[in-house]
């Protein structure tokens, strides 16, 4: 499969989306990407089908019920197969949030009073509230903490807090503020010398590029649908194995019936349905850039990483450039993107300006972005940043373009 020669295209990615032909979407240089990103015309599609056709109790045996069920099932194994796992092994939900609270209700069970877990402060709050209620129980917190000056997880710091009482490690593979891409692959192996499990946040990461989880090594992975060009749903993975050892946290007639039995309540299933699209899009951009060209669903997904990997870092260095080249504004991690190191999610505050004035002025010149804290308080707190006015993030997915970076830029320097 030759990649080397081929440039993402662009123009054909925005066809697929609706929201470019939107008289009000359209109108915005959209940076606000990693809040949620826009969906193609197959995600919709699949969501009217089925609440047109088939939005009845699936299951059953007449026609519309049965094709419910099986497009529920079909959307889970796709995206089994995307990041390379099994189809037991993944649980759709509410969201992110809701899944890790699940999850952390369920391996409390495995965990005994004086038992340590380590957190990080550079997270979301999706992949730390969960594990510190553990405290409640008796468990131990200890937090891994960024350098204040880089913002960076330095893993020389995860070593001095893993100890034989270790049993979990929840970890960002990607900072929604920082941006910076951390070796989930190699904090995975140290943990493991431990013999604790390891627990992943792809949310930020996973819209660049969707991850092998097998690969990575870790016991667990989530991230949001709705980042990724679907609908509001979270998605957690989990080894088989260690799903299995978990207490029911659904129906007591589900009990031993994995994955189900960290899904209380179930998927929303129109939603669950709609995930198919989200597959047909990446395929579709497959088959558009490598025509002629077959591969097994992971193999057409590696290849699309690869193509969005190399648009996102030629959009976001120019901007990552100009960002540097001013003395008055202060960017948040990483100055390049060298290797994947980097996600384009952009995070910056300005010397004579508010977060919230600098937003505020950017909006007025038709970029669409936002101040917050973006649910990173602790990693805003850390450095020294006002968790109330936070930073303005500027975050980019591949249907973003050189000119929205213009635009961006542009809008920049008026302010």
């Amino acid at each position: 499969m030759s990649k080397n020669t081929v440039a993402l295209d662009v123009d054909y990615v925005k066809s697929q989306f609706p929201a470019f032909k939107d008289p009000k979407s359209s109108k915005w240089s959209f940076f606000e990407n990693a809040g949620g990103s826009y969906v193609p015309i197959n995600v919709i599609d699949h969501l009217n089908h089925f609440m047109t056709s088939t939005k009845v109790q699936p299951y059953a045996e007449f026609d519309t019920s049965a094709i419910a069920g099986d497009n529920m099932d079909q959307a889970t194994a796709l995206f089994a197969e995307m990041i390379n796992a099994k189809t037991d092994e993944i649980i759709i939900g509410g969201s992110t949030t809701m899944n890790m609270y699940v999850l952390s209700n369920a391996m409390r069970s495995l965990l005994q009073p004086g038992d340590e877990v380590i957190v990080t402060n550079q997270d979301h709050e999706a992949n730390v509230g969960a594990w510190r209620r553990l405290a409640e129980h008796g468990m131990v917190i200890k937090e891994w903490q960024i350098n204040a000056n880089t913002a960076e997880l330095e893993i020389d710091d995860l070593k001095s807090l893993l100890s034989n009482k270790t049993k979990i490690v929840a970890v960002t593979h990607c900072s929604n503020i920082v941006g910076s891409i951390n070796d989930l692959k190699a904090i995975a192996k140290l943990v493991h010398e431990y013999d604790a499990y390891i627990v992943g946040d792809g949310v930020s990461y996973a819209p660049h590029g969707f991850p092998d989880v097998k690969d990575l090594g870790v016991d667990f992975y989530a991230f949001s649908l709705y980042k990724t060009y679907g609908p509001h749903l979270g998605l957690l993975y989990g080894k088989k194995e260690i799903l299995d050892l978990l207490p029911n946290q659904n129906h007591e007639f589900l009990e031993g019936d994995v994955p189900y039995t960290l899904n209380p309540g179930g998927p929303n299933h129109e939603e669950l349905s709609c995930l198919i699209g989200v597959y047909e899009y990446f395929n579709n951009l497959f088959e558009h850039h490598f025509p002629g060209q077959e591969g097994s669903v992971r193999e057409k997904i590696v290849a699309v990483n690869e193509l969005i990997a190399h648009h996102e870092m030629e959009i976001a260095n120019p901007l990552l450039d100009y960002i540097n080249s001013r003395d008055d504004i202060n960017l948040i991690g990483k100055n390049q993107i060298s290797n994947k190191d980097r996600a384009p999610t952009i995070a910056f505050t300005m010397n004579n300006k508010s977060s919230k004035e600098l937003s505020s002025n950017l909006v007025k010149y038709g970029i669409a972005t936002r101040n917050d804290n973006f649910y990173a308080w602790r990693c805003l707190k850390a450095l020294g940043i006002d968790v109330d006015d936070g930073v303005v993030r500027t975050s980019m997915v591949h249907y973003n373009t050189h000119e929205d970076v213009d635009n961006l830029i542009s809008a920049l320097k008026k302010i």
